[in-house]
């Protein structure tokens, strides 16, 4: 795990699963999906999530580091083949950060999530799922 990840210092809910890598940490409540990065916790409640679809990495693509600025934030974002990656559009979001705690309007977020995380998120977000 990363040395540089932010403890989550307050989860809604009940902790149903937890899945951490090198670059990012999934947490998933019966309330809330942390999404960690290092230096910043992202918190989605589950009701906010209005859509998950999946996101095709290109087969045989290099491993890529995205990156994105505007004048309020800044954002790595690093995808690799491997684990199924999805487009999570949300309502709201909230970003805690070494600076503070800050309000996020509508989002999307581009995430590798195993099988088991996507199977709690819709579960306890009461979403239907299609197989």
């Amino acid at each position: 795990m990363n040395d540089d990840f932010m403890q989550i210092k307050s989860m809604q809910g009940e902790l149903k699963i937890s899945h951490k890598k090198r670059h990012f940490g999934l947490t998933v409540s019966t309330q809330e999906l942390i999404y960690q990065k290092p230096h910043a916790n992202f918190y989605i409640k589950l009701q906010d999530i209005l859509s998950i679809t999946p996101f095709e990495v290109p087969v045989g693509s290099r491993p890529m580091r995205l990156s994105a600025s505007s004048s309020t934030a800044s954002e790595t974002v690093y995808m690799q083949e491997g684990m199924p990656h999805y487009r999570f559009y949300v309502k709201e979001a909230h970003v805690h950060n070494r600076s503070g705690i800050f309000h996020m309007g509508p989002s999307q977020f581009i995430l590798p999530v195993h099988e088991d995380l996507l199977r709690a998120i819709s579960k306890y977000g009461g979403m239907d799922t299609f197989e």
